[in-house]
């Protein structure tokens, strides 16, 4: 395996699959044997994901709600997506400990960054949720942060596009992808990659991202393999 450990972020439009809204519990099974795939051959994992697909708190602001409610109401979303995860990956029989920056003692443990690592360690699947905790702040941001304590080997970024191109492909079909680029291009470029926020604590702790198509089986296998799948900022 090219890596020992490695932070996965996936957004929560993906675990939509074709529905408008909610879970599509086929893609979430789908994910759950592509880790379970690359689990097996002694990777070590962790997961945040995001809760586009149920809530999110920078259009409900727009809408004119606050903006501290909306956050926090979009963590909630989070915890709900991590959850479903947490089940799927359970079904195909691995063991998982949820963690999330806010307090939840029925469902998941509070993050203790030491306990996170024992996890890991004893070859646990652990999925942060709840963002970081605070407003604000991106659930980008939280995979950054979490991958920077944990001391991940990369940040995998799994999309429904398999790459970072010169444009948004699914509106600009002349968009060029990128093989690799560096942190100081993609700012020079304007590409949106992550939040302003999650990029810089990437960039100022040497962490490698990597954005790829989630939603084709295998991929996340020929990643950590080694392959050259997607894009690599670094």
């Amino acid at each position: 395996m090219k890596y020992k450990r490695i932070l996965l972020k996936l957004s929560g439009e993906a675990l939509m699959g074709e529905q408008s809204y909610g879970i599509d519990i086929n893609r979430v099974m789908q994910y759950a044997n592509d880790i379970k795939e690359i689990h097996s051959q002694g990777l070590e994992i962790a997961i945040v994901i995001g809760g586009g697909n149920i809530y999110r708190g920078l259009s409900a602001e727009k809408a004119g709600m606050d903006r501290v409610q909306a956050d926090y109401m979009g963590m909630l979303a989070t915890v709900i997506n991590s959850m479903a995860l947490q089940d799927a990956l359970e079904k195909v029989g691995l063991k998982t400990r949820l963690l999330t920056a806010i307090k939840m003692e029925q469902i998941c443990e509070p993050f203790i960054r030491r306990r996170a690592v024992r996890h890991l360690e004893k070859g646990r699947i652990v999925i942060f949720g709840a963002g970081t905790g605070n407003p604000y702040f991106t659930t980008d941001t939280a995979a950054s942060l979490r991958a920077i304590e944990i001391n991940a080997d990369a940040v995998l970024k799994g999309t429904r596009v398999d790459g970072i191109y010169t444009a948004d492909p699914e509106k600009d079909p002349s968009a060029q992808r990128y093989d690799k680029i560096s942190f100081h291009e993609v700012y020079e470029k304007g590409l949106n990659v992550m939040d302003m926020t999650a990029f810089t604590l990437c960039q100022e702790n040497n962490l490698p991202i990597i954005v790829f198509d989630m939603n084709k089986p295998g991929n996340l296998k020929k990643l950590a393999n080694g392959d050259h799948i997607g894009t690599v900022v670094s």
